[in-house]
């Protein structure tokens, strides 16, 4: 098993958006090529991704691919503590789970094909911006 610091974090080479209902989180992510939509397959898998978000997710997480749009969706069940009248999370529920799954680490992506990705090195500077 590989350690959690090797790979790639997710937030380098995709986006992500999320939203709730009730109890349940759904998220999407989206590749913006199809090598690294394949090559993020194995890493974004249900079970991976359950884990990751554990113990805000407490349900079953199912994936949904989307092979036309590179991405994956993932519907993720007894993730918002009851829902929105009934956790103490106060505002973020489901929007913030994006955010949180963006931080997942993706093993085997190389730096070359990483670098493929139009969001790897962060939106453009600006003339005389400071590093």
């Amino acid at each position: 098993m590989k350690s959690s610091t090797e790979g790639v974090p997710l937030y380098r080479i995709a986006q992500a958006r999320s939203g709730d209902k009730n109890d349940v989180c759904d998220i999407t992510v989206f590749l913006p090529t199809r090598e690294l939509y394949e090559a993020t397959d194995a890493a974004l898998s249900a079970e991976a991704v359950s884990s990751f978000l554990a113990p805000l997710v407490t349900g079953p997480v199912r994936r949904y691919d989307l092979p036309r749009l590179y991405g994956y969706k993932f519907v993720c069940h007894g993730a918002l503590g009851g829902g929105g009248s009934a956790s103490l999370r106060s505002d973020n529920l489901g929007k913030s789970m994006a955010a949180a799954l963006l931080r997942i680490r993706v093993p085997g992506v190389s730096a070359e094909l990483a670098a493929t990705s139009p969001v790897y090195a962060g939106p453009p500077r600006r003339e005389g911006a400071v590093a």
